[in-house]
């Protein structure tokens, strides 16, 4: 083997495992807040639909104290921010909060409001600057208080340490914060909103084809979270194109959504589809849509790629904003400005996708499926069942993986394990109903009608099929305690990734409960008992 080979193959793993750690602390410190900014950006909405329809005035009591309820967790969004984020790295939460509070306390706002040129912190030069609504200062903050306080638990008593520690941490974070970090992580938020700026300049409807056509995939490799600061670090500045531009992709899956509701002759897929499209319309949620048909039938991707570029091309080329963080949805329409030239470039998106999807289909290389799985399960009314462990190991529930997606159960109810062994068996007797290119994740629908997804580690498609070999084939029928999919636990943990294993029934709403079996000593042994399928 070539030493050098072997040298750029090390690099390359470690700058992936790095990435996924920044993306994973990302994720993870907005996931908990992403509901009350939707929800905030919701009532911006209703505010300026109120206003437009001259039912209220922007200088009443009312719209004073509904917009206050509205714009409460962007103007304190370092507080919020710095809670999440400690959280997160495992650090103390209140004290980042506390880190971010310090940059909106009075005493300095004051300072920044006079426009004082001669401050100094023994000594230093102060470049005084509103934090409000900021995201990189408290992110690259919090980052380094974290370090510090991993530093500081090495080496103070631990007796001391639950006052010592903070202490020490706001007395150091803080004036460096507002010394350096502050104004450098507001010039970084600066210059890549001009950098998008610049784009959308030159060429907004190349730039809103690009996001348009590549939002949805970012969403299903995580990647989004990346994004998401930089259009709420816009949102600072009166106003970002990114999420307009995005918006165009989730609107493209609810066209798709609608077009194989009225195409399918397949009851549960109307189910996925009708029980998809509603959340997606009236709040932006399309994760039902996402992985209940995009990532089961593959040609679905090549229309709503196509929508999604043709929707976010209009909405680059017309230069629209958004005047709040809002999940892109009908009812958060209000926030994007221009309005009607928004309307016009959604619209098309999930037009376009509908009419494709009525006339080419959804189904591409999986039209036989239903045909097969009706023949051999007779697919119809989900029954009561038990539901065995696919893996050996620490039962953990959702809540506590870092994914969103899972941990707020969007995806399906059900539970995660810590494996102790890499291998992977059937929970059920059914069939392979999907199975993920990269092998690290697959879905069997049982006879009884349950679909179970076991989706190996957090941030693992990274791996591109690395470390996982599956032992069996999409629309292969499988056996209880079958082997599915054997992974190499030790390998995939050297690599820096997360290893805990949710195993959700994503078709949860056919179901009235969901109950887990205790595990004696929260630990389980594959073919156990797991959960009781209860349905409606």
């Amino acid at each position: 083997m070539n030493p050098n080979n072997t040298s750029i193959e090390a690099s390359a793993e470690k700058k992936e495992t790095i990435m996924n750690k920044i993306l994973g602390a990302i994720s993870g410190s907005f996931a908990p807040i992403l509901g009350v900014l939707a929800g905030s950006g919701l009532i911006s909405a209703l505010l300026s639909i109120l206003t437009t329809l001259g039912w209220l005035s922007p200088e009443s009591g009312t719209y004073a104290i509904l917009s206050a309820a509205g714009h409460a967790i962007f103007y304190f969004f370092p507080v919020f921010l710095g809670i999440t984020l400690a959280i997160k790295l495992g650090v103390n939460g209140y004290v980042g909060g506390a880190i971010g509070a310090a940059l909106l306390e009075p005493h300095y706002t004051d300072l920044v409001a006079s426009k004082a040129q001669d401050v100094t912190f023994l000594g230093i030069p102060v470049i005084l600057a509103s934090y409000s609504s900021t995201v990189f200062p408290i992110l690259i903050a919090v980052s380094i208080y974290s370090l510090l306080d991993k530093l500081l638990k090495k080496v103070i008593y631990k007796e001391l340490q639950m006052f010592i520690n903070p202490l020490i941490s706001l007395v150091v974070i803080v004036p460096l914060t507002i010394l350096i970090f502050g104004p450098f992580g507001t010039y970084v938020g600066d210059a890549i909103g001009m950098v998008i700026e610049f784009l959308s300049s030159k060429s907004g409807l190349l730039t809103g084809a690009v996001l348009g056509a590549g939002w949805t995939f970012l969403t299903i490799l995580g990647l989004h979270w990346a994004v998401i600061p930089l259009a709420i670090a816009n949102l600072a500045n009166g106003g970002d194109p990114i999420i307009a531009m995005a918006a165009a992709a989730p609107f493209a899956q609810i066209g798709m959504g609608i077009g194989v509701f009225l195409k399918t002759k397949n009851t549960d897929l109307k189910t996925v589809t009708g029980s998809g499209i509603i959340p997606g319309a009236l709040a932006g949620t399309t994760e039902l849509i996402t992985y209940g048909v995009l990532v089961r039938y593959k040609q679905t991707m090549v229309i709503v790629a196509l929508a999604g570029a043709i929707g976010g091309a209009i909405n680059g080329a017309f230069g629209i904003k958004a005047t709040a963080f809002a999940l892109p949805s009908f009812l958060s329409i209000p926030v994007f400005f221009p309005m009607g030239l928004y309307i016009i470039g959604v619209l098309t998106a999930l037009v376009v996708a509908m009419v494709l999807t009525l006339i080419f289909g959804y189904e591409g290389k999986n039209k036989a499926m239903p045909s097969k799985m009706v023949k051999e399960f007779g697919l119809g009314e989900v029954k009561r069942e038990t539901i065995l462990s696919p893996l050996n190991g620490e039962i953990i529930p959702l809540s506590k993986i870092s994914d969103p997606l899972f941990s707020t159960e969007t995806v399906g109810k059900g539970i995660a394990i810590e494996p102790t062994k890499g291998e992977v068996v059937s929970p059920v007797d059914g069939m392979v109903t999907m199975l993920f290119p990269t092998e690290h994740a697959i879905g069997i629908t049982s006879e009884n009608g349950a679909e179970i997804l076991i989706y190996v580690g957090v941030d693992t498609i990274n791996l591109k099929g690395q470390f996982f070999t599956s032992k069996v084939k999409q629309w292969d029928t499988v056996k209880k305690g079958d082997l599915l999919i054997r992974f190499d636990l030790e390998k995939i943990k050297a690599a820096g990734y997360d290893t805990k294993t949710p195993i959700v029934i994503t078709n949860t709403n056919q179901y009235l409960d969901i109950d887990i079996v205790p595990a004696k000593d929260g630990t389980i042994q594959a073919k156990d008992e797991l959960m009781e399928l209860i349905p409606v």
